[in-house]
């Protein structure tokens, strides 16, 4: 699978591109089938059949390290754990457990990669898809599948009373920042590095269906899911930047399944609740970011003088 990254951009690098579009054109027509499950075997297999056609032999960035899997292990086991204790545990009868559980599952999920990265492995935060260089390429990619989405779902949509869809929107937001962080830049980058980029793809794909089970979501949802999901592995493996995704594509995308479900009622004060989860993930990327911005500087000012 090719990049966007540089300035040129491969012929595979527009097949997949072409395919990313297509799989999201296709969920009009087949989301609604066997409850996502025909969706999800559809996007698979394509997919499938694509990354034979345009496989070609890579070397591997390094041998596969551990210590980072069994981080990314942990952690996934860690949010899995509290979504499920706090959806399926507490529930809507236990409102604060139900909060406390949540955020501490957005938090660990977005921090743990931002601090492990930084601190332990002395990766730059750009290692997670946290980049600006590469703005143009991705900027474009973003607009385009985001367009292709909101044309076949929001655009549509009526928006009922401003109290019943901001904190909605808001949610999906601070959401898509954890998902962006922990599946795409943390997730998929640990599994691309000790197994390659289609194993890092796919198993990026499985694991953001899979921890849907926290939500107390059954295995038809968790097929749909998996599909969507390689479609945001995919977009992202094409420019490693997390902005083709976040705050437009995958936000956008939560914020109308949860209008169209409507199971989901959150008053103004939640708002509040998710600002504050999202000060303290961009607190720790801030923190992350300064030791790696204080060790490079330390290391080369040890350099000798020229």
């Amino acid at each position: 699978m090719s990049t966007l990254a540089g300035t040129r951009v491969t012929r595979d690098g527009w097949t997949w591109t072409a395919w990313a579009v297509g799989a999201l054109l296709l969920l009009p027509l087949l989301g609604d089938l066997a409850d996502g499950v025909v969706y999800g075997a559809t996007v698979a297999l394509s997919a499938l059949v694509l990354a034979l056609l345009t496989r070609r032999p890579r070397p591997r960035d390094r041998e596969p390290h551990r210590l980072d899997l069994t981080v990314l292990a942990l952690t996934y086991v860690a949010v899995v754990a509290l979504m499920r204790l706090a959806f399926v545990g507490f529930g809507t009868d236990d409102v604060l457990g139900l909060f406390l559980c949540f955020a501490g599952a957005l938090v660990v999920g977005s921090g743990v990669p931002l601090l492990y990265t930084s601190y332990a492995t002395r990766r730059p935060l750009t290692w997670l898809g946290l980049r600006l260089d590469n703005w143009r390429p991705t900027l474009a990619l973003a607009l385009l599948l985001a367009g292709v989405q909101f044309s076949l779902t929001l655009a549509d949509t009526d928006l009922p009373a401003a109290e019943d869809w901001v904190p909605l929107l808001v949610m999906a937001l601070v959401v898509g920042v954890f998902e962006s962080i922990f599946f795409r830049g943390f997730a998929q980058g640990v599994l691309e590095a000790a197994f390659g980029r289609d194993v890092g793809v796919a198993g990026a794909a499985v694991l953001y269906g899979a921890y849907h089970v926290g939500y107390g979501m059954g295995g038809r949802e968790l097929v749909f899911l998996t599909g969507l999901g390689l479609v945001y592995a995919v977009a992202y493996a094409l420019v490693r930047n997390l902005l083709v995704l976040w705050p437009l594509l995958t936000p956008l995308g939560s914020f109308y399944a949860n209008l169209e479900n409507g199971d989901i009622e959150l008053p103004w004060a939640s708002i509040l609740g998710f600002v504050d989860v999202l000060v303290v993930v961009v607190g720790l990327g801030w923190v992350a970011w300064r030791h790696h911005a204080r060790a490079l500087g330390h290391f080369r000012g040890g350099l000798p003088a020229a």
